[in-house]
């Protein structure tokens, strides 16, 4: 996550690096970059029983606010309404929404697991 590099480039670093991490803490890849009408999510994972929604966000510096704190209540929904549509393309109910901040190089990682929860309490 080196300067002069494109944003696509960077954030597709962070993405591997969210992954590794995930990966190494026992969460299987189901698919990177789910597209839909409703949104896009960055990372879907499993844990156990349990489809995991990651949305990975990367800083240069916590200097103006941690990448975790930038995941609003628009991004949210659009998660949710991504995830929503995931979860009926596939017959699956059981779910959490996870962020992933990433800081700085080398990157500092900062997991929330449950980092919210859909308002329409469906799950």
């Amino acid at each position: 996550m080196s300067p002069g590099t494109g944003a696509k480039n960077t954030g597709q670093r962070a993405e591997a690096a969210a992954l590794a991490h995930l990966a190494a803490n026992g969460l299987k890849l189901q698919h990177r970059n789910y597209r839909c009408r409703g949104g896009e999510i960055d990372l879907v994972m499993r844990d156990g029983d349990t489809t995991v929604f990651v949305e990975v966000r990367f800083r240069r510096s916590a200097r103006f606010g941690t990448p975790e704190a930038t995941v609003d209540r628009r991004k949210q929904s659009r998660l949710v309404r991504a995830a929503r549509h995931y979860l009926g393309q596939h017959g699956l109910v059981t779910c959490r929404f996870d962020v992933v901040g990433i800081t700085g190089e080398p990157p500092r990682i900062h997991w929330i697991r449950n980092a919210f929860e859909d308002g329409g309490g469906t799950w």
